[in-house]
C-alpha cells in the first residue's frame, strides 16, 4: 500500500529547515518507547486497606500491574482504611522522598492538604485515587483516579429507587461514614437522591477509623438492630464492598431471606459476585478499582519521566445487577473488577 502524504506534511517538509527536523526528533525522548522506560522512578503508593482486603486487592493488582508493565520500584502503604492511619503513613512518605506519591484521598481535604505543601515543596509528584481531594489538588497540583463519590451516591440512589419500585414513605436503611468531609460524599449523596424521591431514611454512621470496611463482622449487632427495629425497611444500602459482601451474614442474623429486601451498594468481589447469585444482593455500583491501582502509576511515570500533566479520570462505570453479573464474575473471581 502507497501512503501519499497530505500538503500540510509536503509543505511541513518542502520549507522546514533540515536542522529544525533533526531538532525536532533529537527532542523526543528515547525512553518513551523503551521497555520499563520508568524503571528509574520512585513510588510510594497508598492501597487503602489492609493486606488481603477485597476492594485493596483489586487496587494493588491494578498497581502491580502498572509496576510490571513500566518498571519503577513501587512501596505499597497498606492502612486497613484508617484515615489517621494514612496522614502518618504520608507524612513518612513525604519525609522519604520519592519521585512520586500515589495517595488516597480519605483523611479529606484539611489533613492532606499541609504534607501536600511539603510534597509540593520537595518536588515530589502526586496522585490520589478512591476519594477525591479538590481543594488540595488545586492549591497543589495532582490528578484523581476513581469516582466522583457524590454524583456516583447519587446515581445509585437513583438507580435503587427505580429497580426496588419505592414510593414516597417507603422506608430504606442506608449506612455509611457520614461525617468524613469527603469519603462520606458518596452516602450523603446515595441518601439525598433517596430523600427526594420521598422515601424516608434511616442512617447508620460506621466509624470513620475503618474498623467495618476491615472486619465488617464488627457491624452484626448494629446492622441486625436497624433491620429489626425498622420491619417495614424495603431498601437496604451500605457503603462498601467489604460491607456488601457481608450482606448474607447481616440478613441472616436478622432472619431475613433472600430478596426480601431490596440490598445495594459498591463495588464488586466474589462475596458480591455470591450474592448476587443466591439472591442478597440486587444492585451495586462498580468504580472499577483496577484502575485506582494501574493510572495513578501510569500518570506518575508520565509526570516524572515525560513532563505530562496528571491524569483525571473518572472511573464510575455504571451499575450490576442481577441481570448483568456474570459478566463480570469471572474477573471478580480473579481481583481484577
Amino acid at each position: 500500500m502507497t501512503i501519499v502524504p497530505s500538503l500540510f506534511q509536503r509543505l511541513f517538509i518542502a520549507f522546514c529547515p533540515v536542522a529544525v527536523l533533526v531538532g525536532i526528533m533529537s527532542a523526543i525522548p528515547a525512553h518513551a518507547l523503551d521497555d520499563k522506560w520508568c524503571k528509574d522512578v520512585h513510588i510510594r503508593f497508598f492501597v487503602g486497606g489492609g493486606e488481603g482486603d477485597a476492594f485493596g486487592t483489586i487496587v494493588y493488582n491494578g498497581a502491580k500491574q502498572a509496576e510490571a508493565d513500566l518498571g519503577p520500584k513501587v512501596d505499597y502503604i497498606f492502612s486497613s482504611w484508617s484515615s489517621e492511619k494514612m496522614v502518618q503513613q504520608l507524612r513518612e512518605a513525604v519525609a522519604v522522598q520519592p519521585d512520586g506519591i500515589a495517595m488516597m484521598g480519605h483523611p479529606g481535604d484539611a489533613a492532606i492538604m499541609p504534607l501536600a505543601k511539603d510534597a509540593h515543596k520537595a518536588g515530589i509528584k502526586m496522585m490520589y485515587q478512591n476519594v477525591p481531594v479538590p481543594e488540595v489538588v488545586a492549591a497543589f497540583g495532582g490528578g484523581y483516579v476513581g469516582a466522583q463519590q457524590e454524583a456516583q451516591g447519587r446515581a445509585l440512589g437513583n438507580e435503587a429507587v427505580k429497580l426496588a419500585g419505592m414510593k414516597p414513605g417507603d422506608k430504606a436503611i442506608m449506612e455509611g461514614v457520614f461525617d468524613n468531609e469527603n469519603r462520606g460524599a458518596r452516602e450523603r449523596g446515595t441518601v439525598a437522591a433517596l430523600t427526594e424521591a420521598g422515601v424516608n431514611v434511616v442512617q447508620i454512621s460506621a466509624p470513620s477509623s475503618g474498623e467495618w470496611a476491615s472486619d465488617p463482622n464488627l457491624a452484626i449487632p448494629v446492622i441486625t438492630a436497624a433491620l429489626l427495629n425498622n420491619p417495614d425497611t424495603k431498601l437496604l444500602g451500605v457503603g462498601g464492598g467489604q460491607m456488601l459482601g457481608n450482606i448474607p451474614t447481616f440478613m441472616q442474623a436478622a432472619g431475613k431471606k433472600p430478596g426480601e429486601i431490596f440490598v445495594f451498594g459498591f463495588d464488586t468481589s466474589p462475596q458480591i459476585v455470591e450474592g448476587f447469585k443466591n439472591g442478597w444482593v440486587q444492585l451495586t455500583a462498580d468504580q472499577q478499582p483496577f484502575l485506582q491501582g494501574y493510572l495513578p502509576i501510569l500518570s506518575l511515570c508520565q509526570q516524572v519521566k515525560l513532563g505530562l500533566a496528571p491524569m483525571n479520570v473518572d472511573t464510575g462505570a455504571g451499575f450490576i445487577t442481577p441481570a448483568n453479573y456474570e459478566i463480570v464474575a469471572e474477573l471478580a473471581k480473579q481481583a481484577l473488577r
